[in-house]
């Protein structure tokens, strides 16, 4: 539904650029298509620009980075927000495919490829206004370190957070079937993480074994005041949809990945998550978050000690168990 709506709304935004290139000079159709695709772009790095302008008026720049590093974020920033929401999400069949879930038998395998196999399964839940088709190159990453994982689009995209706990919870069941799992490690990008959570809160931790959050806002964001959606509203700082989730907290294991650097989550105060680990990753936009090899490198890190943490143990009936139990 989402991939629609972009086309659509790509579609007509063009067309009145080039009418309106049309109507103010000289030009062609043909000469007119380039010139409103720039203004597209154009638009866009506006939108960018002033999200973090809004955000310096939040802390931003604390910690200082240099010129360099500044001008590298907003670019790499600007580049995510291009990839995702023109290039990927409009056309997310094309790019993400199936989610490739198979449960397979130890037999003939190598002992390395039955440990891997033994990993949880990884759900990746998406943010605001976004759709699976984000994590495209998160993903593909992921699965080349040999990592199974699945994806959910949550719809309508303007709606309470609430709805999209019970969705969520149908994909964990659907993924533990396919896989033969015991449980799965979440991975939850910005509003993501809160539906993480709030399927935490509603469903409990028993198919789940580890939490990992990128840029959530767990405490809100001043950005989300002009969200929006009762998903916008309830994003917003000290909110009592907020303030409801975290009493009594999600009682899983928790790491929070933030840049202090993020356009959309201000202050960086409110990307803390009260009882998880945290790992702070400086320089990095929002939507940056989702293609930085810093970040990948950072939950192959965490991934790998959840595995060591939670493996999976096959039982004389064939039925996977933590190895803790087995």
């Amino acid at each position: 539904m989402l991939a629609r709506a972009l086309r659509l709304s790509h579609t007509l935004e063009i067309t009145f650029y080039v009418i309106l290139v049309m109507s103010v000079g000289d030009t062609s159709f043909v000469a007119a298509i380039p010139l409103a695709l720039l203004i597209l772009l154009a638009l866009r790095a506006v939108l960018i620009a002033v999200s973090y302008a809004y955000a310096r008026a939040y802390g931003l720049l604390a910690p200082r980075l240099s010129r360099r590093q500044r001008l590298l974020m907003v670019l790499g920033e600007y580049a995510s927000f291009v990839v995702t929401f023109i290039v990927i999400m409009p056309f997310e069949r094309w790019w993400m495919g199936d989610d490739c879930l198979q449960a397979q038998a130890d037999e003939g395998q190598t002992a390395a490829a039955v440990a891997e196999r033994r990993r949880p399964p990884i759900l990746l839940i998406h943010g605001y206004g976004c759709s699976r088709g984000a994590w495209w190159w998160l993903r593909g990453h992921l699965e080349a370190a040999g990592w199974t994982m699945a994806t959910i689009s949550l719809e309508p995209i303007y709606t309470s957070i609430d709805n999209y706990v019970d969705p969520v919870a149908r994909r964990v069941d659907d993924l533990l079937a396919a896989t033969g799992a015991a449980q799965v490690i979440l991975v939850g990008h910005s509003m993501g993480g809160l539906v993480a959570r709030a399927y935490l809160q509603r469903y409990g931790d028993a198919s789940v074994a580890r939490l990992l959050t990128l840029g959530t806002p767990h405490q809100g964001s001043e950005l989300a005041r002009l969200g929006l959606g009762d998903n916008g509203r309830q994003m917003r700082p000290h909110s009592p949809w907020l303030q409801a989730l975290a009493s009594p907290p999600a009682s899983v294991d928790a790491v929070a990945f933030y840049s202090p650097h993020d356009n959309f989550v201000m202050p960086p105060a409110l990307l803390e998550l009260r009882g998880a680990q945290e790992q702070r990753i400086d320089g990095v936009g929002h939507l940056a978050m989702l293609y930085s090899p810093r970040v990948i490198q950072a939950l192959l890190t965490v991934l790998e000690q959840t595995a060591a943490r939670h493996p999976g143990a096959m039982s004389d009936t064939g039925e996977i168990t933590n190895a803790a139990d087995a």
